[in-house]
């Protein structure tokens, strides 16, 4: 019994000390997203996991950016606000951490259309795994994703920490 509870506490030491590194960066690459409203090319790699891992160009935002809110109501539901939007191609989306943190926005990679997946990773800057931002700890801290060269369709996503308790949108593009 005092192995298990060993491995566990070395495990949660080992998983906290990566987390609090990975959380530095993160704040820097979202505070780096904010900051530029196009992504970084697909030459500027960041060293994030899954930095452009669609290995193509990122397309700028050439058209309006939709601002999406990510927050915690005071009933304490998680949501995104507004949860679906409809852009037009060339349009960008920025999601904005209000409260109830952490917060990312990830899409997952077997729904999103086969059309318009590598495009899609090629826009999203500093990606922690395939089709994921990282996460946002700090109200105001955003993650702007460009739907240039994006095909029409729609465009399911949904917050890691938070999907068990419903906090999904979607996007649709004309």
């Amino acid at each position: 019994m005092r192995f298990y509870g060993l491995t566990l506490l070395t495990s949660a030491v080992v998983l906290g000390a990566c987390g609090v590194e990975k959380n530095a960066s993160t704040t820097d690459s979202a505070a780096t997203a904010s900051a530029a409203t196009p992504p970084a090319p697909s030459g500027a790699s960041t060293g994030a996991v899954g930095d452009n891992a669609g290995g193509g160009a990122a397309a700028p935002i050439t058209g309006k950016t939709i601002e999406v809110r990510m927050l915690q109501d005071a009933q304490g539901n998680y949501k995104f606000d507004p949860a679906d939007v409809t852009i037009k191609p060339g349009d960008g989306v920025k999601f904005v951490l209000v409260s109830g943190e952490p917060h990312n926005v990830a899409f997952d990679p077997s729904q999103v259309p086969a059309n318009g997946k590598a495009q899609l990773s090629a826009n999203m800057p500093t990606q922690v795994s395939e089709l994921s931002s990282p996460m946002m700890l700090k109200p105001n801290e955003s993650y702007t994703i460009s739907f240039g060269e994006i095909p029409p369709g729609k465009y399911e996503f949904h917050c890691t920490p938070h999907l068990a308790m419903g906090m999904r949108g979607s996007v649709t593009v004309q």
